[in-house]
């Protein structure tokens, strides 16, 4: 079976700026994936060359097997995008939205899909109302339920829930999961890096145009491993000896967040802390999680793949 996005050395210029510096990776079939990165780290730029709204200054990109720019009808039909922008026409009904949308892909007699999907993302009661009624998050949901009318195979999401309720989020992480058990290639970029944790099997992250790290989630969240000690102390200061430990301001009620990157390290930590006359009046531990991650390889010098980045 060929791979749900097959990306081979691609590469995007606008003018002098190279917004993709030859990037590669393959999604596999069924697949739920994470793409994350800062703001202008190249991920729009990659969605819209994979979607053909864009064309690589160089490279390739396959879409279940179709090279989205010399095979770009079979491409197209086997994704789904989900964008960031709304964007929508007023002068047309939800249902109106959704049948115009299954024509663009050829569909006729689309109805009863249109109504599973009006239902699973809560549209139903808003079906014939205007498009320019709507609210942000309503048009968020159409948005989605644009992206599923023909039933891709691959659905790749740009920030879906951003600037969306807590009602709209579980509504729509409820279907995308269903989507995703039925056999759905779900490819997914968010901030909201909770989401990425809990949902997405690997990631991939981008800065400055470039793979810095892909891997199965768990391997990136285990390969830096430890995590943080809260303490608020009393009778003597940290030690100086200790000060490379300490991570960002203390709070304000005198709380100092000490990294480990090992927690064989804490008994010896606390140790260190007796001896120089501190008392541990509170304390708190925190695991690494992938947002620690996050900020870790973005603020490591560019290398691609550093983080020990596994293709499969």
């Amino acid at each position: 079976m060929p791979a749900a996005i097959d990306i081979d050395s691609v590469r995007k210029r606008y003018g002098s700026f190279e917004a993709l510096r030859g990037v590669s990776l393959r999604i596999e079939a069924g697949e739920f994936f994470g793409l994350l990165g800062p703001n202008g780290a190249g991920k729009t730029s990659l969605i819209s060359v994979v979607a053909g709204l864009n064309r690589a200054t160089s490279g390739s990109v396959r879409v279940m097997g179709h090279d989205v720019v010399t095979d770009y009808r079979q491409a197209r039909q086997a994704l789904g995008v989900v964008p960031q922008e709304l964007v929508f026409d007023p002068f047309f009904t939800v249902r109106e939205t959704l049948r115009l949308t299954s024509g663009y892909y050829g569909l006729r007699h689309n109805d009863d899909w249109i109504d599973e999907i009006l239902e699973n993302l809560q549209l139903t009661f808003k079906a014939n109302a205007n498009m320019r009624s709507l609210s942000g998050g309503m048009k968020r949901r159409v948005l989605v339920a644009q992206a599923l009318v023909h039933r891709p195979p691959v659905i790749v999401l740009d920030e879906p829930t951003a600037g969306v309720d807590v009602e709209l989020r579980q509504t729509l992480w409820h279907f995308i999961k269903r989507l995703h058990r039925d056999g759905h290639t779900i490819v997914l970029t968010t901030h909201y890096l909770e989401e990425a944790q809990e949902l997405c099997g690997r990631i991939a992250m981008l800065k400055a145009g470039e793979v810095v790290a892909l891997d199965r989630t768990a391997n990136l969240v285990g390969r830096f491993g430890g995590g943080q000690v809260s303490v608020r102390l009393s009778g003597a200061p940290l030690p100086d000896s200790l000060a490379a430990l300490v991570s960002g301001d203390a709070q304000p009620d005198g709380r100092i967040a000490l990294r480990v990157d090992d927690w064989q390290q804490l008994e010896p930590l606390l140790a260190r802390l007796r001896e120089a006359g501190c008392r541990i009046e509170e304390m708190d531990l925190a695991h690494t999680d992938l947002e620690d991650v996050f900020v870790k390889i973005m603020n490591t010098p560019n290398t691609p793949n550093a983080s020990g980045a596994s293709a499969s």
